[in-house]
Parts: structure tokens; C-alpha cells; sequence
């Protein structure tokens, strides 16, 4: 359940990086905070696990206040300065690029959607309204030149945007990359491969082509 090393992973001097600081095990800051609208609720995987991904109890159902607590000591925090530094890139350059970035274990585990034993190197994920063509075009163009497998919204789709931005403001454009951790890591006994500085800085080359076509169409007259 761990995005291993995506911190590392993901580096791109001058960009803005928001890390989420605990595991996803304590809490989800990428699920609703109201379990009637997320869908991994109905598997004990709201913004509170309940269960593992196997589906043996994690935790007893918190009590309303411990989830009172967990959900103001990191969801909100999280989110706030998620909110606060898109606000910041809209006041300061009329748009912004938010670049949602995972990893995925290379075998579907037993709580995923996807079954598929077949899966891509890379995985784009989009919002209906905030995903553009043109920017899921580039990003897959950017992969597979170099090689790499891309499906779309396989196995995991959608792309995080601040709920005040969310299907309101076009000014404010995202996609999620994923990363299949065989690509850059040994899942056996979690280390990076030989492979992880050349991953690291292809996922910058490609991050430094993307932001170069967003400027071009953000600013067509330049």
C-alpha cells in the first residue's frame, strides 16, 4: 500500500512538491471525507482504512472523535496547503499544472478494482474536466518515445484538484503519473533497483516537456 520512494522519485527543481507525511494507512488524504460518496469506503478503505489490502481488519472503526482528530491533524492541513499553493501559481501566473504522482505494485492486490495481470510501465490518470487532450496526448507521447507502456485510468484513474477548484476552474489543469514499481524498485524486499537515477530523471525530463507544452497553451501568443 506504500508509494515506495515516490518521494525521491518525483524531484523537478523550481516546482512546488507537496508530500503527504504519514502512510495511508493512517489516513487517505486522496479519498472523500465522506465515505457516502467514496466508492473504497464499501471495501473499509475510506479516508479511514478500516481494513488491510487483503481484507482483514486493520483497525477498529475509530470513534468519531479519534476520526475528528486524525482527519484535522493531517487531511485538512494537507489539503489546505495543497488549496493554498494552486491559489498562489493562479495569482502569480494566471494557471497551474497539478502533477498527481503514485507508484503501483506490478501484481493487482486483492482489494484493487483492476485484476488485470496485465500492466502498463506507466499509468495517466484524469479528470474529466481538468485533464485536457492535449495534455494527456503529451504525456503519452513523452512515455512512449521512451519506451514505456502507458494505459489510461488503468489501473487507477482520476487526478487530485482542490475541492474549491474541482469542475469550476479551468485555469487549473491535472494529471495523475503513476509508476509501476518494477520499473525502479525490488517489491521483494523493497529496495531501489540499478534502474531508479535513470527513472528519476527520465520522470523529470518528461515533468520538464509537460510543463513546456501547458506554458505554450496557457500563453499562445508567446
Amino acid at each position: 500500500m506504500t508509494d515506495w520512494f515516490t518521494d525521491e522519485l518525483f524531484e523537478l527543481s523550481g516546482a512546488i512538491r507537496i508530500v503527504f507525511p504519514i502512510s495511508r494507512l493512517v489516513l487517505d488524504p486522496e479519498r472523500f471525507l465522506d465515505d457516502e460518496k467514496e466508492p473504497m469506503a464499501r471495501r473499509g478503505m475510506g479516508v479511514i482504512y478500516s481494513r488491510t489490502s487483503s481484507g482483514r481488519p486493520l483497525r477498529r472503526e475509530p470513534t468519531l472523535a479519534h476520526r475528528k482528530h486524525l482527519i484535522e491533524r493531517f487531511y485538512i492541513p494537507h489539503h489546505r496547503t495543497l488549496t493554498e499553493a494552486v491559489d498562489r501559481a493562479l495569482t502569480s501566473h494566471g494557471h497551474v499544472l497539478l502533477l498527481d504522482c503514485h507508484s503501483f505494485p506490478s501484481v493487482p492486490l486483492p482489494n484493487e478494482v483492476d485484476q488485470s495481470s496485465e500492466r502498463p510501465q506507466m499509468c495517466l490518470g484524469t479528470d474529466p474536466f481538468h485533464t485536457p487532450g492535449w495534455l494527456l496526448a503529451a504525456a503519452r507521447k513523452a512515455f512512449e518515445s521512451r519506451h514505456l507502456s502507458v494505459a489510461v485510468n488503468r489501473p487507477f484513474s482520476g487526478a487530485l484538484v482542490p475541492t474549491s477548484h474541482h469542475g469550476q476552474d479551468n485555469r487549473v489543469l491535472a494529471l495523475m503519473i503513476e509508476v509501476n514499481r518494477s520499473t525502479y524498485m525490488e517489491e521483494s524486499d523493497v529496495r531501489p533497483r540499478e534502474t531508479f537515477d535513470a527513472m528519476r530523471t527520465l520522470l523529470q525530463d518528461v515533468a520538464i516537456e509537460l510543463l513546456v507544452a501547458f506554458s505554450l497553451h496557457a500563453n499562445p501568443d508567446k
